[in-house]
């Protein structure tokens, strides 16, 4: 019987992806742990992209962070933003600061914790990490929080039809990644939902899906 609190087990949960993370940083960008997550950057670029395309200097900010490859793409297409990102892994962060240099504030924190006034951020993505969090209704509320009126949250994450997902749902407490739950778009939809009050879901390709969310105005 587990005897834990929440608290506990989600601080366990954070653990496992902090020092599964830490340990795949120096080869995340061509093993094949980060494979998943590469393929999904064009989807959440181009969603970023045109969420701001009307602001020649939006703030942005990035989620899960990773070694900052795709927060490299996005200041390759939107050279005029303000960069936040944020990681959960110390490595990875060391990561994203070498690839970034001055053209992005790094923190090292937890996206259910952000350090940001409301309001700060125009557009925000999270890529590949939603499934993650231990409590993904308080880590969509502080996206929610910290981005403007009208702003956008990029939600790229994996995805599973519902024979395969219940599945690896069943064996994700056993993950040494700390991985949480793969969630339908029903679920999706329902926690994003809960704040944003537009939320888009879709497929990309066979094992990953994209979701925007828009906060009102």
């Amino acid at each position: 019987m587990d005897n834990r609190t929440d608290e506990e087990r989600a601080e366990l949960l954070r653990s496992r992806s902090r020092e599964a993370f830490d340990a795949q940083a120096p080869t995340y960008d061509e093993s094949v742990q980060g494979d998943h997550a590469r393929r999904l950057y064009p989807h959440v670029l181009a969603e970023v992209a045109r969420a701001v395309a009307s602001s020649p200097a939006p703030r942005l900010l990035d989620l899960g962070c990773g070694t900052g490859a795709l927060a490299e793409l996005v200041l390759g297409e939107i050279p005029g933003a303000c960069l936040g990102c944020v990681d959960l892994s110390p490595r990875m962060v060391e990561a994203t600061r070498e690839r970034l240099g001055g053209r992005a504030e790094v923190l090292l924190c937890d996206a259910e914790r952000l350090p940001f006034h409301d309001g700060s951020f125009d557009a925000a993505w999270c890529n590949d990490s939603f499934h993650h969090y231990p409590d993904p209704e308080r880590a969509a509320f502080q996206a929610w929080r910290v981005l403007a009126p009208g702003g956008t949250l990029v939600v790229g994450d994996a995805w599973q039809p519902a024979p395969a997902r219940a599945i690896m749902n069943a064996w994700m407490p056993h993950s040494r990644e700390g991985d949480v739950r793969i969630y339908s778009e029903a679920e999706m939809r329902r926690i994003l939902g809960i704040w944003f009050s537009d939320v888009s879901w879709r497929r990309a390709g066979s094992t990953a899906c994209v979701a925007v969310a828009r906060k009102g105005t």
